[in-house]
């Protein structure tokens, strides 16, 4: 049977309805960056996901060429993953301060998003892995690869928390996040290395937004 990451790591992925403070290990993934609205219609954001899947379903299907990559075993693909964050807008008072980027996520702005998009990548590709799926992707789809990267993430402690419904509501989840890890001790440790995370476990397409299933998780550190 092959193995399903979220089954057999429920704690990072399949998290209660309720937050909770999670220590999340350094993670390997191929990944996209970019910047706008994810919900453009052929904007960059929908363009990164051929991309994604273009690596990943090279390195899962690998078994049937020629060329055997070491440690190889049957896998699902993991679920896709997002890093999000926003500059802040001139003249806003974050604008003025230490900071130039915004705390949270302004979802009236979503023109302003910066992320990236990331699905993670089995403990057995490594850097020379990674390059030889990006080079055989581009040789048999004819694509530009050139935006794809082999990221590794050391995401630390956090909160997180399961949430349910449409993506535009999830500032109520979050501001239930921000008071937990407060009650616990903890600040929400948002920087320009540490960002707002989205796990997406259902496919938009195809499950009405009220169901949609999405981790969300903060970085956080003990005040």
């Amino acid at each position: 049977m092959a193995f399903d990451y979220k089954k057999e790591y429920k704690e990072f992925y399949m998290p209660p309805k309720r937050p909770e403070i999670i220590k999340i290990p350094a993670m390997n993934f191929v990944a996209v960056r970019g910047k706008g609205d994810p919900n453009e219609e052929n904007g960059e954001y929908k363009q990164s996901m051929s991309l994604l899947y273009g690596i990943a379903f090279t390195i899962k299907m690998s078994y049937k060429g020629s060329h055997k990559i070491d440690g190889y075993f049957a896998y699902v693909v993991p679920p896709l993953e997002g890093l999000w964050w926003q500059l802040a807008r001139k003249g806003s008072a974050e604008s003025e301060g230490c900071r130039e980027y915004v705390r949270g996520l302004d979802y009236a702005h979503k023109e302003d998003f910066q992320w990236i998009s990331m699905i993670r990548l089995p403990d057995f590709v490594t850097r020379e892995v990674f390059d030889w799926a990006v080079a055989e992707a581009a040789a048999k789809k004819k694509t530009d690869y050139s935006k794809v990267e082999f990221l590794t993430y050391d995401e630390g402690e956090c909160v997180q928390c399961m949430h349910v419904g449409p993506y535009d509501e999830e500032p109520a989840t979050i501001q239930a996040m921000d008071s937990f890890a407060k009650e616990m001790g903890y600040e929400i440790d948002i920087t320009e290395k540490r960002h707002h995370h989205e796990i997406y476990l259902s496919d938009p397409r195809r499950t009405a937004p009220e169901r949609c299933k999405t981790v969300v998780r903060h970085p956080v550190r003990k005040v």
